[in-house]
């Protein structure tokens, strides 16, 4: 009982922080944490209290900040005939979550030249944000981070979400903790919308070949701004949980061929579909049945031989263009769902319609260079963990060095440690890693 009083407290020491400030912080306790479990005073390190301390609330003009869709910043120039990386346009951005807008941060939105997943060019934007804590140039690293972001609607990716818009999405939430952590360390963290966010078509998400491309272009985008100083061999490591852990997967897969030029020394997946099939048929019906519907979507966005017209049911029609404007917080509204009741084919698993899309984005087609990190739980509800043991067996077969240190999500795990829990499922214990891959690359 006095362990779950102090996980309580902690968690309301740090929703009180975002909100109120860091003195709040200052003078509570912090929940004693075991010794492999990341504890609050690692979180709210110096750095992060600085932030608070000497940020401010948003005045109320900015509590609405103008949507993505109609910016004109975000309408993009033809790209076929630019390079991959290609820096389009910046602009500096004001970083703001929940009303607040941190000092010592500077944020910058970039848009950028990608690759489909068909190999023509494409735009993408993201959100490049570099803690002031006097880092030297020649001494900052880089973080690729993958939001764990399955929205196909627009104006619900990183560079909106930190910069006031879309605050109530779970994906912004469950990154403070790491973001945080990284500037701590002063990391910069460039995240990739894998999307251009102000394009009103729904977003293929899904599309490992396509985010992967996207997640390290966006790095290539973030190294090519003057403003931000970075060395062209910046150290540079590749975070994704969840939805991220997709682009970050193929990302890690794809930068040997892709993007040789790159320093990678590292990445960490958590949590990741894997395989789209598999994760259909474990969790099909389930309490997140809502987000496997969306998954597919994400396919059909993007891969012509999809026909929703044809494959969705009336019910599933209204369900997808509601999803397919919206952040991905609505499908929380939609559990227990069957596909059968969405789709005239059944699932998209067992249909030839999406044979090609599920097959040429499944993971473990390429083993990465750098090392690898994966602590996806073995009682994920939703992706069958037989998955990440086949990714855990082909990465290591093509010569990657792979640590597993699965995270904890069981029953018992979450009646018995909830700060534990609540810590791992948001992948802060996977932060200390990097910090290990960095001094490597020092020595």
């Amino acid at each position: 009982m006095r362990r779950l009083r102090s996980t309580l407290a902690a968690t309301a020491v740090a929703a009180a922080a975002l909100l109120v400030g860091a003195p709040t912080v200052a003078a509570a306790p912090a929940a004693p944490a075991a010794p492999d479990t990341v504890d609050m005073g690692d979180v709210f390190g110096p750095f992060v209290l600085d932030t608070f301390r000497d940020g401010r609330i948003a005045p109320p003009e900015q509590w609405r900040p103008r949507h993505p869709v109609t910016d004109p910043w975000f309408q993009a120039p033809p790209v076929a005939d630019l390079a991959p990386g290609t820096l389009l346009k910046a602009r500096p951005a004001t970083v703001q979550v929940y009303g607040v807008q941190p000092a010592h941060v500077r944020g910058y939105q970039l848009m950028y030249v990608t690759t489909d997943f068909d190999g023509s060019r494409v735009v993408s934007t993201g959100i490049l944000m570099i803690p002031e804590d006097g880092t030297a140039p020649q001494d900052r690293k880089l973080i690729g981070y993958s939001e764990a972001n399955d929205s196909l609607g627009p104006g619900c990716m990183p560079s909106a979400q930190w910069t006031g818009t879309d605050q109530d999405d779970p994906s912004l939430f469950s990154a403070l903790g790491p973001v945080a952590q990284m500037f701590g360390n002063g990391w910069a963290v460039m995240m990739s919308d894998t999307a251009n966010d102000g394009d009103p078509a729904p977003n293929g998400f899904s599309i490992g070949q396509f985010s992967g491309a996207a997640t390290l272009d966006g790095l290539r985008a973030a190294i090519a701004l003057p403003e931000a100083e970075f060395e062209r061999d910046v150290p540079i490591g590749i975070y994704g949980i969840a939805g991220g852990g997709v682009a970050a997967g193929f990302a890690a897969e794809k930068q040997a061929s892709y993007a040789p030029e790159l320093d990678v020394v590292g990445t960490v997946l958590q949590a990741m579909v894997i395989d789209s099939a598999t994760f259909e048929r474990k969790a099909d019906g389930g309490i997140g049945a809502g987000f496997v519907f969306a998954n597919s979507l994400g396919y059909a966005a993007r891969y012509p031989e999809i026909d929703l017209d044809r494959e969705l049911t009336p019910l599933g029609k209204q369900v997808a263009d509601l999803f397919n404007r919206t952040c991905q917080q609505t499908y929380l509204l939609m559990p227990f769902m069957p596909l059968s009741a969405l789709y005239t084919h059944g699932r998209p698993a067992d249909n030839p319609a999406f044979a090609r899309a599920y097959a040429e984005n499944r993971m473990g087609q390429q083993a990465p260079k750098a090392p690898v990190l994966i602590t996806s739980c073995r009682d994920d509800f939703l992706v069958p963990y037989s998955d990440v043991e086949n990714l855990i067996a082909a990465y290591r077969a093509g010569g990657t060095d792979v640590t597993v240190e699965p995270s904890h999500c069981g029953v018992t795990d979450v009646l018995t440690d909830p700060y534990r829990v609540g810590t791992e499922m948001l992948g802060m214990q996977n932060v200390d890693w990097f910090v290990g891959k960095f001094e490597e690359t020092t020595r």
